[in-house]
């Protein structure tokens, strides 16, 4: 370890809606839900990520939990700012004589504006970054599941994560062409609460959902190895009163089929958009699944049956962004793709 190392930290952040991850000397250090709590008298943010998480949907009125990304942008940003802070703390959690100077390179929804860009960037030099790279979510999900983006080659790759889907066509070390929807986990948690309300009386809160679309989600309502049915509390309606019910992924897959289908739609526009020489390319090589959407039962096999082509699914596909923004921060002066 150099002396210039020693004096500047190197850090990949996967900054998502739903979770936020870190990397740093290629290992994720820090893998939290993207949540802080605050208290509403003193203004002063008591918990961050995890901690923040147990507290979500069980605060009393003097503390608020905040989720400062929507749609895969920052939409409060003192609160982003402050949860970048609080886990690049939690990477070396022991006290320093001084604090290192910090090079970043952070992930973006393809689909995002000039002033979100900013946003992004103000967050990261406000947590104390002196050069902040961006990488679109596509990119570093292709470079994260081990494709090789420099190439001449046309791959597809479909980035399901918690506020947007983000779904590109590569080739060269560029995006040709892209389409991100802000369809994604999120929108599956609350067509699972809906759902529940209306076909079975019982409010639930949304991580009770959460728990809901991790345990018997699917995009099928015929699955080969079917989960159990799974047990859900919740206040009735009716009487006010908790009660337990028992849901089927079958009624899951068709509470979730609309928002599937739209994912559908945005991947067959991608399709229709794809110039013909990369068309040929995407019908030998197929699509790629990341993203913590993609696990989804039964998912691959209905985009498959929809689009006639093979759908691979990355190994990890939750941490498939993350390890290629990791990857990317290491190459950072050779790929011409990072914004600057």
């Amino acid at each position: 370890m150099g002396l210039f190392d020693f004096f500047t930290q190197e850090i990949a952040i996967d900054l998502g809606t739903a979770n936020t991850l870190i990397i740093h000397n290629d290992k994720v250090v820090v893998d939290e839900p993207s949540i802080v709590a605050q208290d509403r008298i003193s203004q002063r943010f008591i918990a961050v990520g995890k901690q923040a998480m147990q507290m979500h949907g069980k605060t009393h009125e003097n503390i608020k939990t905040i989720r400062p990304l929507k749609d895969g942008v920052i939409a409060d940003f003192h609160a982003a700012e402050h949860m970048i802070k609080g886990m690049i703390k939690m990477i070396n959690p022991g006290r320093r004589l001084f604090q290192p100077s910090l090079k970043m390179v952070i992930c973006i929804p393809s689909g995002i504006t000039e002033v979100e860009k900013r946003a992004v960037k103000d967050s990261a030099e406000h947590a104390g970054a002196k050069e902040v790279y961006l990488i679109f979510e596509p990119m570093a999900a292709a470079i994260g599941i081990g494709i090789d983006v420099e190439e001449p080659m046309g791959n597809m790759i479909i980035d399901i994560g918690g506020g947007t889907s983000e779904i590109a066509v590569i080739a060269l070390g560029g995006i040709v062409c892209d389409k991100s929807i802000r369809v994604a986990g999120d929108e599956f948690t609350s067509d699972i609460e809906d759902y529940l309300r209306r076909q079975h009386n019982i409010l639930i809160g949304e991580r009770t959902a959460e728990r809901i679309k991790i345990e018997v989600g699917a995009a099928l309502p015929e699955l080969d190895n079917p989960p159990d049915d799974y047990a859900v509390h919740g206040r009735d309606l009716m009487t006010g009163i908790p009660k337990e019910i028992h849901v089927s992924y079958v009624e899951i897959a068709h509470a979730l089929d609309k928002s599937i289908s739209k994912i559908e739609e945005a991947i067959l526009s991608a399709l229709e958009m794809t110039p013909p020489e990369l068309s040929a390319d995407i019908y030998k090589t197929g699509i790629y699944l990341a993203g913590g959407g993609s696990m989804l039962r039964g998912l691959d096999k209905r985009i498959s049956m929809k689009t006639k082509l093979p759908v691979h699914v990355a190994e990890d596909p939750l941490r498939a962004v993350a390890r290629g923004t990791g990857i990317a921060l290491k190459n950072a002066d050779n790929f011409n793709f990072l914004i600057k």
